[in-house]
């Protein structure tokens, strides 16, 4: 019996992106039965899933759900479909050939996984990855050192290209909609290694997706570093919802890692006013503060 897989995606005013993803799903050997597309931003896509090779179910919200929420309205409409399972897509990211999604369900039944994820590479640069892996404490970016690998248990970069059996979520629930954007994905991660999930990476297979490299600042190599996003509104939901998972899930060497790693960074830069932010929308998700409606919260 053929394993059935339906996409569940979202989209945010990337109408380009939008239609190189739908084309790549479309050119899939092993071919979904449904594709949802949820759209939150203030470009309608219509026309564009209307046109898409392979039918999309398109959802026009017209409230923004930030990534964790329109994850989980999209998921619940694949999990409807009645698929096996669920393969989860952000509108920048694409697989990068038609064997993806093939290859990632043989791994799932070869490894007896309920979940597998691809690697992430940088579009026109496939052998840098978008995000680092750390191999023998030392983080990388490099392919090359990944790849031979074939499989890195226990790990993966949520929610890029996730394929995950659909009774999973009966089990773990779905993206935390409090968290919006940043930190839904780990959330998620670490969702699955309490329940015992059986999960990780298959380094064969590669999705595109644009890159973070400009996020990672080292502090004392590549030993310890620290996230800083590019905006505002990136910056405060990353901070918030890393100090909330941080009590949420008691993540002690994060913690420290924290409260050691961003004051050095913020202060070699002799950025105060940075290290002050930092701390107070840290210390706001260590309490459990400042949750709500996006329009709501003050940046």
């Amino acid at each position: 019996m053929t394993d059935s897989v339906a996409v569940a995606a979202v989209t945010f005013d990337r109408p380009a992106d939008v239609r190189t993803l739908l084309a790549a799903l479309s050119a899939q050997t092993h071919a979904p039965h449904a594709i949802t597309l949820v759209d939150s931003g203030t470009q309608d896509v219509s026309a564009i899933a209307a046109e898409a090779p392979a039918d999309v179910n398109y959802i026009r919200s017209l409230a923004n759900l930030g990534g964790a929420g329109g994850f989980s309205l999209a998921i619940l409409n694949a999990i409807a479909s009645g698929a096996q399972w669920v393969w989860i897509m952000d509108d920048d990211a694409h697989p990068e050939d038609p064997q993806a999604l093939a290859t990632l369900l043989a791994a799932a039944k070869e490894r007896r996984l309920d979940v597998v994820l691809p690697i992430i590479v940088a579009p026109g640069e496939p052998d840098k990855l978008s995000f680092p892996f750390r191999i023998d404490g030392h983080l990388t970016h490099e392919r090359s050192k990944v790849e031979p690998l074939g499989f890195i248990d226990n790990v993966g970069q949520f929610f890029n290209g996730a394929l995950i059996r659909s009774d999973v979520f009966f089990k773990v629930g779905l993206p935390d909609l409090r968290l919006f954007i940043r930190g839904d994905e780990t959330d998620f991660m670490l969702r699955l290694r309490q329940a015992k999930i059986s999960f990780g990476t298959v380094t064969s297979v590669a999705l595109s997706h644009p890159v973070g490299w400009g996020e990672v600042q080292e502090v004392l190599g590549d030993r310890l570093h620290v996230l800083v996003p590019e905006t505002p509104f990136k910056r405060f939901y990353y901070y918030r919802n890393r100090g909330h998972l941080t009590r949420r899930h008691r993540r002690v060497r994060s913690f420290v890692a924290d409260v050691v790693g961003y004051p050095l960074y913020f202060l070699k830069k002799g950025d105060v006013k940075g290290l002050l932010l930092w701390a107070r929308t840290y210390g706001s998700g260590l309490r459990g503060a400042k949750f709500g409606p996006v329009q709501e919260q003050k940046f």
